[in-house]
C-alpha cells in the first residue's frame, strides 16, 4: 500500500520517516501533558491535605516592607525535636498569644531540620514567646529567638581561616 499525502500524491521515504517521527514527538507530548495533569492533581491534593493554598505560598513575591512586618510577628525556634509536629510546637506557644502559623522546615528528603518559624497575630505575641528560651520540649532545651530579618543581596560570605580580614 502506497502512503499518500493530503493532495493524493505519493509520500517519499523521508516523508514518511518525518511524518512517522512526527507522530512519535506527538505521542511524547500527549503521555508529558498527561503527567503534567496527574503532577498538578497530586499538588493540589497535597496542598489540601496540610493546609496550604497557592496564596500561602506567595512568600517569594512579598516586597521588603511586608516582609519585615511578618518577621516582627515571628520567632525562630531552634533545636526542635526531630519528631516534633508543627501542632505540638503550637501547643507550646500557645499560652503567648494567637498562632497564625507554625513552620517546621525539612531537607529535600523530607526530613526536619531541626528549627522552626512561629507567627503571631499580635507583635506583643511574639515578645511573650522569647520569654520561653531555654524551656524543654521533648525533652530538649529550645532556643527562641526573634525571626531575623533577610535582606536580598546580603548574603554573608565565608572567608577561610588566614585569607582575606
Amino acid at each position: 500500500m502506497i502512503e499518500v499525502d493530503e493532495e493524493m500524491t505519493p509520500l517519499k521515504k523521508e516523508d514518511r520517516l518525518a511524518s512517522s517521527k512526527k507522530e512519535n514527538f506527538e505521542k511524547r507530548l500527549r503521555k508529558l501533558d498527561e503527567k503534567v495533569y496527574f503532577l498538578r492533581e497530586k499538588a493540589a491534593k497535597v496542598e489540601k491535605a496540610i493546609g496550604t493554598t497557592k496564596e500561602d505560598s506567595h512568600d517569594a513575591f512579598v516586597n521588603l516592607d511586608e516582609k519585615e512586618e511578618i518577621d516582627c510577628h515571628s520567632i525562630f525556634v531552634g533545636n526542635v525535636d526531630y519528631v516534633c509536629s508543627p501542632e505540638e510546637v503550637q501547643q507550646h506557644f500557645q499560652s503567648c498569644g494567637t498562632i497564625n502559623r507554625v513552620k517546621i522546615l525539612a531537607n529535600s528528603l523530607g526530613q526536619p531540620k531541626g528549627y522552626a518559624y512561629v507567627e503571631f497575630v499580635e507583635v506583643d505575641a511574639a515578645q511573650n514567646a522569647l520569654l520561653l528560651n531555654e524551656t524543654e520540649l521533648h525533652g530538649r532545651p529550645l532556643r527562641v529567638l526573634p525571626k531575623r530579618i533577610n535582606i536580598p543581596g546580603m548574603k554573608q560570605s565565608w572567608v577561610p581561616f588566614g585569607y582575606g580580614f
